[in-house]
């Protein structure tokens, strides 16, 4: 995001994020389904790219590229 230009987006993506991992930097998976939160992390990259380019295309397939990547399909 920030080759993008977009790094004054991050502040505000960290905020909505809080919770999601514990003080040791691991995720939070008592509190939250990894899938829940890649679909959250989904919906933000896409408001962030509605903003700045006007078409939330830009983060399209960040869903499942993650999924398949944790799921061991080397996405």
């Amino acid at each position: 995001m920030g080759r993008l230009g977009w790094g004054g987006h991050f502040g505000g993506l960290a905020a909505q994020l809080d919770g999601a991992f514990g003080t040791d930097g691991v995720f939070a998976h008592d509190r939250l389904r990894f899938v829940d939160f890649v679909d959250d992390v989904e919906e933000l990259l896409e408001e962030v790219a509605r903003r700045e380019r006007g078409d939330e295309e830009a983060a399209d397939g960040f869903e499942e590229y993650v999924l398949r990547h944790y799921a061991g399909d080397g996405g």
